[in-house]
Order: C-alpha cells, then structure tokens, then sequence
C-alpha cells in the first residue's frame, strides 16, 4: 500500500476482494483517526455525522464484509467526514464517474433554517447548544398549527 506523505487518502491495491477489503479498512481507520484528531469526534459522533451504524463503521475498520458496501454508505461516511466518495470509490475500484453525478438542486431554504442547519453540523457549536436547537425544533414542528385570521373570522360569525 502506497500514501503519499501529504495527508492524501491515495492507496494503490492489486485487484483482489482481500486487498481491496484491506485498503478499505485502512482508508476507514484513517479517515477516523483524522476525525478523532482534527474534530475530536469520537465513534458515536461518527455514526450521527454520516448516518450509519457505529457496527457498520466497524465492520468496515475490520474489513469484515463479503460483498462491497452499499455506495450510499460509502458516499454516506465519506460526505459526513468532508471526503471526496470518488477517493473511496477509487480504492474499492468503482466507476469513479459515480461519485461524480450532479446532485440536483437543493430547494429554497428560509435563511434562519439555513443558520440552524449550519450551527447543527459546526463542530465548534457545543452539543447543549444542538440540543436546544433540535428540542425547538421538534416542538415547532410538531405542534397545531396556528389558524389564520380567515378561518378565526369564520369561526366567530359562524
């Protein structure tokens, strides 16, 4: 296995389901020490950030899989931690042409939603902090909605 000095997650494998597993998991172990380094993000943090398993991320750690992981967890994790899929897709020897499909057009969103959104994935906002933000949420989006004039006129006339 090849890596290059500069960070880069580059591994040069021969084409065999043991090597590709083993430069998968190595690939894995890296980019989750570089987690746990730069971001300070522990195993839980990992799943909560790319939306897998804590068991499936272990899996992968250990290469302990017979058939390739599925390519949305793949572009799952590597998304959630800020890597490039085609890196990924490249090590386990996939059309790299893939990852690289335009994603359509994410729909207008309220700019206050926006800052939620984005103080929600800022690892320097404290998780009491998030944990207030998603409780607010929650009980926003779950509550009766508030009637309009139109229907409270109605409702006093009628």
């Amino acid at each position: 296995m090849n890596r290059p000095n500069d960070g880069t997650y580059v591994v040069r494998v021969r084409d065999t389901s043991s090597s590709r597993r083993q430069a998968f998991a190595a690939f894995v172990r890296k980019s989750l020490a570089d987690a746990r380094a730069t971001r300070g993000w522990n195993g839980t943090t990992v799943a909560a950030k790319t939306g897998l398993s804590r068991q499936t991320i272990n899996r992968w750690v250990r290469a302990d899989w017979s058939t390739d992981p599925e390519p949305a967890r793949v572009v799952a994790f590597c998304e959630g931690l800020g890597i490039s899929p085609t890196v990924a897709f490249g090590i386990l020897g996939w059309d790299r042409s893939a990852a690289s499909r335009p994603h359509p057009e994410p729909p207008p969103m309220d700019p206050d939603v926006a800052a939620l959104l984005h103080k929600l994935l800022d690892p320097r906002v404290s998780e009491a902090e998030k944990y207030h933000i998603r409780e607010t949420v929650r009980y926003l989006a779950y509550r009766p909605a508030i009637p309009d004039e139109g229907t409270q006129r109605r409702r006093q006339t009628g």
